[in-house]
């Protein structure tokens, strides 16, 4: 059946408001200014604030929900009391009110927590590693699913598992053995690796307990992706203050060496325009993606989602290519020798 132009165009943006995401967050890190110090210029590595950035856009979500809830109430009758946001579909689901949006903190803890470490990781390595790596988080479900879901696994998801993590070995060695650019830290870019598969295991848990406690809900998503978004902005913007006083030696940029300096960050901000660009950015890329995410779901399916989503590596890859981030290796086995395109 061919796809209808409504079809294409939420396809379209979900495809670049994904790449641009993980695009607009590099490019932000790379931006230099200088911070409360007044010292030399700095990069922008702030990764708590750009994931607050990154909350704010998934909030942007509940708001425009709210928007066009308000104005379909008014059209329709007036309801008393508290107002199921969605009738439930013959019994399968409770209905889902406002009294249970806590249900959605500790999955925006998880979220919360797994994307602080991957802005982290993303501070430390290439931005098309980022992206690859970031599919650990298939084989981490899956496990956690087999554990505490129940779940049986068939011998070919098993097979598709081991493929996967061949891959992720394949990005992980290419950024070791491959790696030419002078300036880039070794340490650093390995440190980065590590840190964006662990953010995946936390990343794992949110969707298994969301599996497990969430799925008996009859919620619409754009209300369960605005419920993580405020409860994830809420707390880490809270999170903020201690963490500007928690030490973290050289580990931290920041000019005082603790965990994060949201004073600093915005000290960035005010010196170099470029950055809040990014931060605005960031916002929207990850509202207008989760909806086009949501929509493309249920004007198409959930599997044309998944490889859209799959395709965003393959931009992110070519763009930073094009952008000179990173460099194409190929390597020919030749007695000593060893080949590498400019």
């Amino acid at each position: 059946m061919a796809w209808t132009t409504f079809q294409i165009i939420i396809a379209t943006v979900m495809l670049l408001t994904g790449s641009l995401n993980t695009l607009i967050a590099k490019w932000t890190d790379q931006l230099k200014a200088t911070g409360r110090d007044d010292g030399a210029p700095r990069e922008f590595n702030h990764p708590f604030v750009q994931a607050c950035a990154m909350f704010l856009g998934e909030f942007l979500c509940l708001v425009a929900f709210a928007v066009v809830w308000g104005i379909r109430r008014q059209r329709s009758a007036s309801v008393s009391g508290d107002v199921d946001v969605l009738i439930t579909r013959e019994g399968q689901q409770q209905p889902f009110t406002w009294r249970n949006s806590f249900v959605f903190l500790p999955p925006a803890l998880c979220d919360m927590t797994a994307t602080s470490i991957m802005y982290v990781g993303l501070n430390m390595t290439y931005a098309s590693s980022f992206q690859m790596l970031r599919g650990a988080v298939i084989i981490f479900t899956a496990l956690l699913s087999v554990a505490f879901l129940n779940k049986q696994l068939s011998m070919s998801k098993w097979i598709g598992m081991f493929v996967v993590i061949g891959g992720l070995a394949i990005v992980g060695i290419s950024d070791i053995v491959f790696n030419q650019q002078a300036n880039a830290d070794m340490n650093s870019i390995i440190t980065g690796d590590l840190l964006i598969i662990m953010a995946q295991i936390i990343a794992a848990c949110q969707m298994v307990y969301e599996e497990k406690f969430l799925s008996k809900y009859d919620v619409p998503a754009l209300v369960a992706v605005g419920l993580e978004g405020f409860f994830g902005f809420t707390v880490l913007a809270i999170i903020l203050v201690p963490l500007a006083y928690i030490p973290a030696g050289s580990f931290s940029a920041t000019p005082f060496h603790t965990v994060e300096d949201a004073i600093d960050a915005f000290a960035q901000m005010r010196n170099n325009y470029l950055i809040v660009i990014g931060l605005v950015g960031t916002i929207f890329s990850i509202a207008f993606f989760n909806y086009a995410g949501i929509s493309v779901t249920k004007e198409i399916n959930a599997t044309t989602r998944m490889v859209l989503d799959s395709l965003r590596t393959l931009i992110i890859w070519a763009v930073s290519l094009g952008l000179k981030w990173q460099k194409f290796q190929v390597c020919i086995r030749l007695p000593m020798t060893s080949l590498q395109l400019p």
